[in-house]
């Protein structure tokens, strides 16, 4: 039995607790600023009003301090969205924790001092000192992980083994878990399908979806390889399946279907979404600068369209 604390009380965060539950370990949650998410956990029946469900009983809460970072604990799980990184990084920093931490979050971010696109391990590290982080990512719906569904997820991390030990506390029957010492392409594969997923879900047919599909696996793998990953990161579950995943059911896909009806982001987001947090516009908004700069067009056609169509809400060309 292992002493597990999660930090982020949402959808992914709350659905984690399950199977780390369910492998005899011992889970406190807590919830940094969400208050809707802190009287759902605080409550004696644990109905998440976001999972739709019950958590189990035995998922301990505690309100968040920055006293709960020094307590004992085996592993420390970061399911933040991506704003709040950094707010994680400010608590973190110098504290010197020497616990395993794993990122659940997704996405990249934009180091405007150095002009580079940094993965959330690398920011977490060299901005605030975090040290001895792994990331796990793949084709993961919060809704069905809470309800035992089959999933299947990768935990990267150079030091192989400590990944690996990661994954003997995680894993059940129903939770799979593979192992990479990529961390770099699977961020970057986790992060920009969130993009691609809004594309394919563009497409008003399963043609042109599929024949968005290929195209945005394409710019993918340029991207990855231009970020210093490895290009076969991209056909693994951090990458294809992730994709597949995203465009089939999430909320970047749904969103991608109002644009392309035809509708611009922000009155798609006002009619549609408005209480919907869209991953693929928090990252977009974030490494757009980068991209817009950096990246050459000819490559990346679909995802400089999307971007486009976010940042300065111009209808979406997918051609």
């Amino acid at each position: 039995m292992k002493n597990i604390l999660i930090i982020g009380g949402g959808a992914m965060g709350s659905a984690f607790t399950i199977p780390c539950l369910e492998n005899n370990n011992k889970v406190t949650i807590t919830e940094p600023y969400n208050k809707s998410f802190i009287k759902n956990l605080s409550s004696k029946k644990k109905y998440h009003s976001s999972l739709k469900l019950q958590l189990p009983r035995k998922l301990k809460f505690k309100n968040f301090s920055k006293n709960i970072l020094n307590e004992k604990f085996d592993l420390i799980v970061i399911a933040l969205s991506l704003p709040g990184i950094d707010f994680i990084g400010r608590e973190l920093k110098d504290l010197r924790i020497k616990t395993p931490i794993l990122i659940l979050t997704k996405g990249l971010k934009y180091d405007k001092k150095n002009n580079k696109i940094v993965t959330i391990p690398e920011l977490l590290n060299k901005k605030y000192n975090v040290i001895n982080v792994s990331t796990l990512k793949g084709p993961c719906l919060a809704k069905e992980l809470a309800n035992k569904k089959q999933t299947n997820v990768v935990i990267a991390n150079k030091k192989i083994k400590i990944a690996k030990w990661i994954g003997k506390q995680i894993s059940t029957k129903y939770y799979l878990t593979e192992f990479s010492k990529d961390i770099i392409g699977i961020e970057i594969c986790s992060a920009i399908k969130n993009i691609y997923s809004m594309i394919i879900g563009a497409g008003q047919s399963l043609n042109t979806s599929s024949g968005l599909f290929q195209k945005s696996v394409v710019e993918m793998k340029y991207l990855i390889k231009y970020f210093k990953g490895d290009e076969k990161t991209i056909y693994g579950l951090a990458g294809t399946g992730d994709l597949y995943v995203s465009a089939a059911g999430g909320r970047n896909s749904k969103m991608g279907s109002y644009l392309g009806k035809g509708y611009t982001f922000k009155t798609a987001k006002k009619k549609f979404m408005y209480r919907d947090t869209v991953e693929g516009e928090q990252l977009a908004k974030e490494i757009a600068p980068f991209i817009f700069k950096k990246i050459n067009k000819k490559r990346i056609p679909l995802m400089l369209n999307l971007l486009r169509a976010i940042i300065k809400n111009k209808r979406l060309k997918l051609t």
